[in-house]
């Protein structure tokens, strides 16, 4: 199948659903992203910063430029010019990173909250306690370059459907309580951005708006090591 094929249909699968598609091009050569671009595709997201600035610099202007991917502090102000929203803001230092090379940008940064909802050490996010004690921060809301979009979450990587709904499930009732509780009169606090190539499908059915795809739109990955700034 033609990455063209893939996106064709996977569109047609989450457009009448209201599923905003962020396709993963990760260690992807230019040539397979124009393809998935020519055949409607701007949204793209990547894991490494070094990645996603030569990416930005060399493919159409046009695009938007997800980080999907572990972010370090001292990474930010290489994205901060042109990053369309950050995916995996894990702590509340990495948010005031952002803001402050936002400031310095003059822009204003669009953001997602990582929520640790699975069963593996290795992934990051806030756990509840740390997001709610967040929001309470003074300091939280003097962060005028940043604009806190919604959450995201990455599910168990596991044979286990139950497992993966339910961790999808907590995560659709987080956002939930987030938006009554701190977000009521915002409209702009509207992501949800769950599920993978593996699980999309369980994320959608438990509230997930964005998914993001990689293998389903582009094949399999081949590994590729991309030196670091």
């Amino acid at each position: 199948m033609s990455i063209t094929t893939n996106i064709e249909e996977i569109r047609q699968e989450l457009a009448p659903l209201g599923v905003v598609l962020v396709a993963i091009s990760k260690t992807k050569p230019n040539e397979d992203i124009l393809e998935a671009y020519n055949a409607g595709q701007r949204i793209f997201g990547e894991n490494m910063v070094q990645e996603l600035v030569d990416k930005h610099e060399s493919l159409p202007k046009d695009i938007e430029w997800h980080l999907v991917g572990h972010l370090q502090t001292n990474k930010v102000k290489y994205i901060a010019p042109f990053v369309s929203l950050i995916h995996s803001v894990d702590s509340f230092k990495l948010l005031k990173e952002i803001n402050k090379h936002a400031a310095k940008n003059n822009r204003i940064i669009d953001c997602l909250l990582q929520v640790f909802i699975a069963e593996e050490e290795t992934k990051y996010g806030f756990d509840h306690a740390e997001l709610i004690e967040m929001f309470q921060e003074q300091e939280f809301d003097q962060l005028k370059n940043v604009r806190i979009r919604g959450l995201m979450g990455i599910a168990t990587n596991t044979d286990k459907e139950k497992e993966i709904k339910e961790e999808f499930y907590e995560l659709k009732m987080l956002f939930d309580g987030v938006k009554v509780s701190y977000y009521r009169k915002e409209d702009t606090f509207d992501i949800l951005s769950m599920g993978m190539s593996s699980d999309y499908k369980l994320a959608i059915e438990r509230g997930s708006n964005m998914v993001r795809l990689g293998s389903t739109i582009f094949g399999k990955r081949v590994i590729k090591h991309f030196k670091t700034v």
